[in-house]
């Protein structure tokens, strides 16, 4: 049975994952990259180790890549997370878990001194067994370095008795090499083909469904 689920926060706990890449977006043009938008949203899931590769060459990272990173950040901290709000029904979905006796974690791409943010915003304090961010990772998805780390901080060596819930092909890339299951969720945005295609096992809308569905869903199943 499962035990532990393992959740990724922006765009799956709190609507965030456009404020995200609106905040690339105005760094990249900051450094005189004009990028697409739509580029850009695709890649959020991922720390700036791997999204700043796909979109930019490697001489540019090279040489600016902390600079626009770090702009990045401090951009979306100032700009835009006064505008993160969280997704329906999450307090009540952790709290549904742990009454069913699981552990619940946070496993995110974000910097471990703004989980505190996002855990008031998610109205989840209080709730949660594990947390990694990351800091906690030498790279951040899709590679499963985060996720491992989790595993780890939980004592769990049983990747058959995790789950993860995460709205990004990246999620799910990750918890697959990391030896997890997935189950996706549409509300970041990301096409269901695209979350099927990277490993998820099964779709719900937003964490709301996920409740309303819980009892039918895997974790409660083998």
């Amino acid at each position: 049975m499962v035990e532990v689920v393992i959740f990724d926060i922006d765009g799956t706990l709190v609507d965030s994952v456009d404020l995200h890449a609106r905040a690339w977006q105005d760094a990249f043009r900051h450094f005189g990259f004009d990028l697409p938008y739509t580029e850009i949203r695709y890649q959020i899931g991922k720390g700036g180790d791997q999204l700043m590769p796909a979109l930019l060459p490697k001489d540019v990272i090279e040489r600016r890549g902390k600079e626009i990173e770090h702009d990045q950040l401090e951009r979306f901290r100032r700009e835009y997370f006064p505008l993160v709000r969280p997704f329906p029904k999450v307090r009540e979905l952790f709290e549904r878990i742990r009454a069913d006796g699981k552990r619940i974690a946070l496993a995110s791409s974000a910097k471990q001194e703004d989980l505190k943010t996002y855990r008031r915003i998610a109205n989840i304090d209080g709730l949660i067994d594990a947390e990694t961010s990351s800091n906690d990772a030498e790279q951040s998805k899709p590679h499963p370095d985060i996720l491992e780390a989790t595993m780890r901080r939980l004592g769990l060596s049983d990747t058959s008795a995790a789950v993860m819930v995460g709205d990004t092909p990246h999620d799910a890339e990750a918890a697959s090499r990391a030896g997890l299951r997935t189950l996706g969720v549409l509300c970041g945005g990301f096409p269901e083909v695209d979350l099927r295609a990277a490993g998820c096992v099964a779709i719900y809308r937003d964490p709301a469904d996920l409740l309303a569905r819980y009892d039918g869903s895997l974790l409660t199943r083998p």
